[in-house]
């Protein structure tokens, strides 16, 4: 599954994919993040750019504070445009602890792969938070 990491997230990214790798998880389930600069995506790029080309690229988007409110804003994208077969926005519930505080970041970690493992659960979903 590819994950395409917002672009204030790279860090957090490398952390995520760390802890995912040192669990052995990676021998489960394959996992990529991919950068808006590997998508050629500018960072100021409204929410519906980013969905549509994480849809159309059948990669979850990880978030942590995309917009709520206007025509282009994540919420009324997913409210327009989802349908049974779109893959989840996640979102991390608190993107800052995930730097500092380590078992907060493992629990993520195994919610992110949890997510994969079952994600014909989770198609049509809008948004999902982690932990």
């Amino acid at each position: 599954m590819n994950f395409l990491v917002d672009h204030n997230l790279k860090g957090h990214a490398i952390l995520l994919s760390g802890s995912i790798l040192n669990s052995g998880w990676l021998d489960w389930v394959p996992i990529r993040f991919i950068t808006f600069d590997e998508m050629s995506l500018q960072i100021d790029s409204d929410d519906r750019v980013v969905w549509r080309l994480a849809q159309s690229n059948q990669m979850i988007l990880l978030t942590a504070n995309r917009s709520m409110k206007g025509d282009n804003s994540l919420e009324q994208v997913m409210r327009e445009e989802i349908t049974s077969t779109s893959l989840p926005v996640i979102t991390i519930g608190d993107a800052d602890r995930l730097l500092n505080d380590s078992e907060y970041r493992q629990r993520c970690a195994v919610r992110l792969v949890e997510i994969v493992l079952d994600i014909n659960t989770y198609m049509g979903v809008s948004r999902l938070f982690i932990p």
